[in-house]
Parts: C-alpha cells; sequence; structure tokens
C-alpha cells in the first residue's frame, strides 16, 4: 500500500477521504491548520473505522505559508489536495480567497514535486466548471470550464483559478508529479462529528425551518463517501492521469424536490421542511439583501445538471442513490445534535 498526504484532513470531505485510503489499507499523512484538532480527528475517525493508530499522521501546513509543506510531503507516492479556503473558513476579500487557493496549489504542487510524488489528486469543484455560462439544456462535461469573467461568486472564481494554476503548473514546470482532478457537485452525506460544512446548510435550514420556501434553481448532487471514492480511484488507476472527473449522482434536483425528499423519508423529523418555491421574480429581488440568497443570485432560475458519464465508464465509479444520501446527511444532523428534527 502506499504513503499518502491529505490536505485539509479535518474538512469534510478531506476527512472522508483520509477515512476511505485508512479503509483500504494505505498509510496515511494529514495537514491541519490548527494542531488542537488533531485529536479530535483521529477520535471521530476511530469512531468510523478500525485502523492501526501508527498508520494516520497529522502535521500541521498552511495553505498560507510555505512552512511544513517540504515536511508533510516527504516520501509519500501521492498527494490529495483538498483543502481549500470555503466560504466558512476563508479570506473575507475575493482576491483573498482566490490568492490563497490559488498560491496554495502551487505550493502543493512545489513540495510534490520535490519530494517526488507520482500523482496529486486536485479537489477542484463544479464551481470551476458549472458558473457564467448562458442557460442551457446539456449537462455539464469535464470540457467545460466556469467564465470567470461572469457574475460568479467568490468561491467559483476561486476554484477555478486555482485549478487553472494548477494545470499550467504541469504543463510548464515539467519534471513533475502527474495531476488529475475531481469536481464534485453539490456534497452531502453524513458528517463525522457535530459540524456543520457550508454544503450541508440547506438541509440543516430545511429541518429547523428556516427556509420558508426553495430557492428556484436545480442542482446535482453527490455523496461525500462517493468523492472520497473517486478521489482513491483517481489517485491510482492509469487513465486518470491528465484528466478531469466529474463527480454527481445523477440530474439535477430543484430545491424544493429536494425537501420532498426530506418530508418522504424522515416523516415527523422534516415537518418543517418547506413545501413551495419561491417565484424567481421574487427571489431576485431579495437576493439583493437576504445573505443567503445572495450567494445563490447567480444560479437563480438555473438547472445545473452534470453528468458523471465519464467516470463510471473509465474508473469504475458508481454513485448511490441521491435520495439515499439526502435521508442519510438529515440522519446524520439529527444524530450528531446539529439539528433537533423537532
Amino acid at each position: 500500500m502506499a504513503q499518502v498526504l491529505v490536505t485539509g484532513g479535518s474538512g469534510f470531505i478531506g476527512s472522508w477521504c483520509v477515512l476511505e485510503l485508512l479503509r483500504t489499507g494505505h498509510e496515511v499523512r494529514t495537514t491541519v491548520r490548527d494542531p488542537a484538532r488533531a485529536s479530535t480527528l483521529r477520535a471521530r475517525l476511530h469512531a468510523a473505522t478500525d485502523f492501526d493508530d501508527a498508520r494516520l499522521t497529522v502535521v500541521r501546513a498552511d495553505l498560507q505559508s510555505d512552512d511544513g509543506w517540504e515536511e508533510a510531503v516527504a516520501g509519500c507516492d501521492y498527494v490529495l489536495h483538498v483543502a481549500s479556503p470555503t466560504l466558512r473558513n476563508g479570506p473575507d476579500s475575493e482576491e483573498a480567497m482566490v490568492g490563497t487557493a490559488r498560491d496554495g496549489v502551487l505550493r502543493v504542487l512545489r513540495a510534490a514535486r520535490a519530494a517526488r510524488v507520482r500523482r496529486v489528486v486536485l479537489t477542484s469543484a463544479f464551481g470551476a466548471i458549472g458558473y457564467g455560462h448562458p442557460p442551457r439544456s446539456t449537462p455539464f462535461t469535464e470540457e467545460d470550464w466556469t467564465n470567470v469573467d461572469a457574475d460568479i461568486a467568490p468561491y467559483q472564481r476561486s476554484k477555478t483559478l486555482a485549478e487553472r494554476a494548477a494545470w499550467r503548473f504541469v504543463q510548464d514546470e515539467g519534471d513533475g508529479p502527474e495531476l488529475t482532478a475531481v469536481h464534485p457537485v453539490g456534497v452531502l452525506g453524513p458528517v463525522l462529528g457535530p459540524d456543520e460544512p457550508p454544503s450541508l446548510q440547506i438541509i440543516r435550514r430545511m429541518l429547523d425551518g428556516e427556509v420558508p420556501a426553495c430557492p428556484p434553481f436545480g442542482f446535482s448532487w453527490v455523496d461525500v463517501r462517493d468523492v472520497a471514492d473517486l478521489h482513491v480511484r483517481a489517485m491510482t488507476h492509469p487513465a486518470a492521469a491528465g484528466e478531469r472527473w466529474l463527480a454527481s449522482a445523477g440530474p439535477s434536483l430543484r430545491m424544493v424536490e429536494v425537501a420532498r425528499i426530506l418530508r418522504q423519508r424522515l416523516g415527523d423529523r422534516a415537518a418543517k421542511a418547506p413545501t413551495r418555491e419561491m417565484p424567481l421574480a421574487l427571489a431576485r429581488v431579495l437576493s439583493r439583501f437576504n445573505p443567503q440568497l445572495r450567494l445563490l443570485r447567480p444560479q437563480l432560475g438555473l438547472h445545473l445538471d452534470a453528468t458523471s458519464a465519464k467516470a463510471e465508464r473509465i474508473l469504475g465509479w458508481v454513485p448511490r442513490p441521491v435520495e439515499d444520501t439526502i435521508a442519510e446527511t438529515a440522519e446524520s444532523l439529527i444524530a450528531h445534535g446539529v439539528t433537533s428534527g423537532k
């Protein structure tokens, strides 16, 4: 088995990538920004699966500093670069968010090249594929790129520019690791502890009755456990090098359909989930004042549909049904006390 570095191991996707690697027998080293989180991460992983504690090492490294990266990547065969600034943990300004994401990718790639790492798997996002485009009836694929000159959110711009920087590095610098990129759509799934990752906030808010009417748009979703599985497949599959891989469990769902699934699968525990969709014109007006709707403004009225046919055909990746993921997300949030479900 291989020695693998996972950056951002305490994050939602990162922790599940660590878990999947441990489950499949690899030696794992993971970075955290705050060393105080190491014991919590280790405890949550042990609660989720059995593994020899000696196979997991937690080290400190920050995307905004060169310190620690040489040591973090030393001796590793592969790197899963999952860490990236988000709306919750990123810088306040768009310029700083873009800079942190782009510079962080380049720091990791330089360290990986110096350590003679075989391949780096970059966690990009649908945000680097499907934004800034006119409405379309066909699903987005790995051939698409987000238009960074359009009216898009800082997060989508940061993911797009960071990924482009990574591909340029591999093309221009030479003598470095192979690169492959995974692009999850909206990531749902169970949490390993009492956290509320940004992508799960909509589920928690529906359960708590904070969404009187659903925002009018459709989006594709995927389970975090399947995202981790795709990372590991992209890490070792010979055909994965130099490729982008969309991770989506199927066609887009309107947000009101997500709420309907919650009510059907959880019964009384999802009684506060909304039953109607907000008119598009009203949503656009309210997006000028409402912080949650403001973030969604570029996608209001759209169906952001993505296909994972490429990953399924070449890598043999099979995502679980999205209805199960939605229900298990809610069950997990209730079980960990993030929401009461009442």
